[in-house]
C-alpha cells in the first residue's frame, strides 16, 4: 500500500492511463482524479474508470491531489504550470513525467520548498511492462524518491539515477522502444525474404525478442554470456552475428541513443 491517499493527474493521455490502470490493478487503496483538457479523452477515461474523478480543471485537480503527477507535453508545461501554481504547497509532491524538463524548471515555476520528482517512463508500461527512471529535485526526500518507486514500480521496473543521467535514460529506455519494434520488424522483413508468411515470421520475431529480453532478466546472467550459449562454432549464429558487425550494428544502435540523448538535451536547452 502507498502512504498516500490521493493522486492527481494533470493530463489524461496513454502514459497517465497507465499508471492508473497499475494503481487500480494492484488496489493501492488511493484516490485518483484526472484533469484533462479535451472533452473526448474525459469521456473515454470516465468509461474506462469510472471509479476515478475525471475533470477538466487542472487547478481542482492539483488542489485535491497529495501527489500531483505532470503527465502533459513538455509544449504544454507552461500553460500547465500557470494554472496549477497557485495551489501547489510544499505539503504536496509533484511528479513530472515531462521528457527533457528539468526539476529546475519545474521549481522556478512553483513557491519555494516545493518538493519535486522527475520521472522517465516508457511506453510498454501500457501494458505493466515498463522501464522508468527516477531523479529527485532539491527539496524531496528520500521518502519522496521512495514513493515515486513504489508508483512506477506498478508499471514495470523503476530505479533511481542522478538528474545528470536523465538524459541518457531518455536515449536508452525512453525511446528503446522504437529500436525494438525496429528491429521487430526487420526480424520479420527477413523471415518474409526468405520465404515465411507475414504472419508466422512476425509472431516468431516478436516471440524472439521477448524471450531473450526475459531471460536477461530472469538469469541475471551478462547478455554476452547468453549470446554465447546460443553460438556454435562455425554455425548459423556466429555467420549471423558476423554479418551484424560488418554492418556496424552495434555501433549504429550505440549512435541511436546517443542521437537521442542529445535531442533531449537540446530540448531542455542544454
Amino acid at each position: 500500500m502507498l502512504n498516500i491517499r490521493k493522486i492527481a493527474f494533470i493530463g489524461g493521455g496513454n502514459m497517465a492511463e497507465a499508471i492508473i490502470r497499475g494503481l487500480l490493478r494492484e488496489d493501492v487503496g488511493v484516490g485518483i482524479c484526472v484533469a484533462e483538457i479535451s472533452p473526448k479523452r474525459r469521456d473515454e477515461l470516465t468509461a474506462q474508470f469510472p471509479h476515478v474523478k475525471v475533470t477538466g480543471d487542472a487547478a481542482e485537480a492539483a488542489e485535491w491531489g497529495e501527489v500531483v503527477i505532470l503527465a502533459i507535453k513538455p509544449q504544454q508545461a507552461g500553460g500547465a504550470m500557470d494554472l496549477i501554481e497557485p495551489v501547489i504547497t510544499p505539503k504536496k509532491l509533484v511528479i513530472s513525467i515531462m521528457a527533457g524538463i528539468p526539476t529546475a524548471k519545474i521549481e522556478a515555476n512553483l513557491i519555494p520548498g516545493c518538493r519535486v520528482i522527475r520521472a522517465m517512463p516508457n511506453t510498454p508500461a501500457l501494458i505493466g511492462a515498463g522501464a522508468t527512471a527516477v531523479c529527485s529535485g532539491r527539496k524531496a526526500s528520500s521518502d519522496d524518491l521512495d514513493l515515486a518507486r513504489q508508483i512506477f514500480a506498478l508499471v514495470g521496473v523503476a530505479v533511481s539515477v542522478e538528474e545528470k543521467l536523465m538524459d541518457a535514460v531518455t536515449g536508452l529506455s525512453g525511446s528503446g522502444p522504437a529500436y525494438v519494434f525496429t528491429f521487430i520488424e526487420a526480424l520479420s522483413d527477413a523471415g518474409v525474404k526468405n520465404g515465411l508468411p507475414r504472419d508466422v515470421a512476425a509472431q516468431l520475431a516478436a516471440q524472439t525478442v521477448f524471450g531473450a529480453a526475459r531471460m536477461v532478466v530472469e538469469t541475471g546472467e551478462h547478455p554476452t554470456l547468453l549470446k554465447e550459449k546460443v553460438t556454435s562454432p562455425g554455425g548459423t549464429t556466429i555467420a549471423a552475428l558476423h554479418a551484424l558487425e560488418s554492418g556496424c550494428f552495434r555501433g549504429v544502435v550505440m549512435d541511436a541513443v546517443e542521437a537521442a540523448c542529445l535531442k533531449s538535451k537540446e530540448l531542455a536547452g542544454k
